[in-house]
């Protein structure tokens, strides 16, 4: 190789060694813009958890599926609403805009396996517990 050729080489690996580095930075710098919460809420096995602010802030309700009906439309108390939630039932749960489970509104089903969420896109009033 031409001392040319090796300087352009090692040019071009240079470029790709920082492009490289940023992207693997990405996901933890878009966490830090975003305002991403360091810690998830507290939440227990067996438990479904809302709150009623972004980012798991405020007076935590938890609902336990040994006290929960499957697969019926669970009210929250009126005038109460979710903005973060955190699902650790083992069952899939759907959280709906509507406080009366109605799909007309908006609707999100999230996976009982352990599912943060610190923004719901909308105020949640009621969920559903599902079987599987």
């Amino acid at each position: 190789m031409t001392a040319t050729a090796t300087a352009t080489a090692t040019a071009a690996f240079a470029v790709l060694a920082a492009t490289a580095a940023a992207l693997l930075s990405a996901p933890a710098a878009t966490a830090a813009a975003s305002g991403a919460p360091a810690d998830l809420g507290p939440c227990g096995p067996g438990q479904l958890c809302l709150w009623p602010e972004d980012d798991f802030q405020g007076p935590r309700q938890t609902f336990e599926l040994a006290d929960t009906d499957i697969e019926s439309c669970i009210r929250l108390p009126a005038g109460a609403a979710a903005q973060s939630l955190a699902n650790r039932t083992g069952r899939p749960v759907t959280t709906y805009q509507s406080g009366e489970c109605a799909e007309t509104g908006e609707f999100e089903t999230y996976p009982g396996s352990g599912t943060w969420a610190p923004r719901s896109p909308y105020r949640v009033r009621a969920f559903k517990l599902w079987e599987s």
